[in-house]
């Protein structure tokens, strides 16, 4: 993982300090690392999926948003790494293969676009 480019240039807020985008089918991943005023450090990841507003006929983005906090990291890290290896291990038993991405199959995620 990279630090956030605008953060090392100076152009970012000053409590952004990390910043990944995962582009996964219809929705982006963002994964935030955040510093509080007294040093801390937390985790925001945002669900960002593309909405056509028929209406007025305009594309939006519906975020979701979820903050996670240092003394959660450990207890959230285990569950979320149970319940995959869950889902694993059901689709092995039903015969369907499990097929693991690298980062490398993922797109590049072009920040204009998604009007962040």
């Amino acid at each position: 993982m990279e630090e956030n480019e605008n953060y090392e240039n100076g152009q970012g807020r000053e409590d952004e300090v990390f910043s990944k985008a995962v582009r996964a089918g219809k929705r982006t991943y963002f994964f935030d690392v955040k510093s509080t005023k007294n040093d801390d450090y937390y985790l925001t990841v945002t669900e960002s999926k593309r909405r056509f507003n028929a209406d007025n006929g305009k594309f939006f983005y519906e975020k979701h948003k979820l903050f996670l906090y240092k003394e959660d990291f450990e207890k959230f890290s285990d569950s979320l790494t149970e319940a995959i290896d869950k889902i694993k291990e059901l689709k092995l038993a039903q015969g369907e293969e499990v097929v693991e991405k690298t980062s490398s199959d993922f797109t590049d995620v072009n920040f204009e676009d998604l009007d962040s």
